[in-house]
């Protein structure tokens, strides 16, 4: 059966890189021929610009114009094998774009994955009642803030116009008692008099007055 059908190949298959690096190794290799062929056109371009007329231009002439047939076969093979390579390498980058996007699809769903799982052991009403806490808490320290930061103010029961009228009193008072009193001298509040006060019956005795110091 071998014999009739061949045997099955077990050569690995051509990727698209090797397929598109086998391409381009025949481009360079038809510009190589191609440099060929124009160096030989330009001799024999030179050699038929200083000819004259005659079999021998003729024939110089003949071998130039199959040159120029040749030129023209492998700048059509050139440019299939061209547009073979873009064509390849084109497939090549969706086949990349298509690799990254399934790894992307792949992460996001792994990602999906542990959100999930991670959202999952959240307590969305404990977090709420955290929140009712902590604002509680906001209020009662405002509050405390408040009371402490709270003035002072005049009893209800105090009139302030018999306060007013008695500041008013006592600035007269000030004034009358300054009228009395000569330029350079104290007010007799201020002066010290050196006597001993009216409340003490009689000195101290020196014996005592030791005791006491000591």
């Amino acid at each position: 059966m071998n014999r009739l059908f061949g045997a099955k190949s077990n050569a690995p298959k051509p990727t698209l890189n090797s397929a598109i690096s086998n391409v381009d190794t025949r481009i360079e290799s038809i510009d190589v021929k191609l440099a060929k062929l124009n160096a030989e056109l330009s001799t024999h371009q030179q050699r038929l610009s200083r000819m004259r007329d005659g079999p021998g231009k003729t024939a110089i002439k003949q071998k130039a114009i199959k040159i120029l047939q040749q030129r023209k076969m492998y700048e059509s093979q050139k440019d299939q094998l061209q547009q073979q390579s873009w064509n390849m390498e084109q497939a090549g980058m969706m086949q990349d774009n298509l690799k990254n996007t399934m790894a992307t699809v792949d992460a996001m769903k792994t990602t999906q994955k542990e959100l999930k799982k991670q959202y999952g052991k959240v307590d969305i009403d404990k977090i709420e009642r955290m929140q009712d806490e902590m604002a509680d808490l906001m209020d009662i320290g405002n509050d405390i803030q408040e009371s402490i930061s709270r003035s002072y103010e005049v009893p209800e029961d105090v009139d302030e116009a018999e306060l007013d009228a008695e500041l008013e009193a006592l600035g007269e008072e000030v004034d009358f008692g300054a009228e009395g009193i000569g330029e350079g001298e104290m007010p007799s509040y201020l002066q010290d008099t050196g006597g001993v006060p009216s409340f003490i019956d009689e000195a101290p005795a020196a014996g005592k007055a030791k005791e006491v110091a000591q």
